[in-house]
């Protein structure tokens, strides 16, 4: 029963040993040249600040939904595009519900601005 997962651990302890491996030589040879833009702290799009409450425009995150929706569109149509025919209406059904879900959120998206660039 065991030896049926010793390929798995094998797998597992190669990519880990590699890891380790391309992570050590990657640290040796490349330059080490740090400056403060390269080290200051980067998260979404705007300067750090003090105060917390403290006002911000959110176009960003609008932008990274935007981005969510089509890549979620686009991961899902793929495969279904592929079973169409074995799945049949009902699998035709449920896709037209997700598309028309993620539409409500694209024209969110609309309405809120965030295709609109300055």
């Amino acid at each position: 029963m065991l030896e049926q997962y010793f390929p798995i651990l094998v797998f597992i302890l190669v990519g880990l040993g590699l890891g380790v491996i391309l992570l050590s030589l990657g640290k040796m040879l490349s330059p080490s040249r740090p400056d403060p833009e390269k080290t200051s702290p980067y998260e979404c799009g705007f300067e750090a600040f003090e105060d917390a409450r403290m006002k911000f425009d959110v176009r960003y995150y609008l932008v990274a939904i935007l981005f969510i929706l089509f890549d979620l569109e686009i991961a899902f149509l793929f495969p279904w595009g592929v079973v169409l025919q074995d799945i049949g209406w009902g699998g035709f059904v449920a896709m037209m519900v997700f598309l028309a879900i993620l539409v409500v959120g694209f024209a969110y998206e609309w309405k809120k601005g965030a295709l609109e660039w300055e």
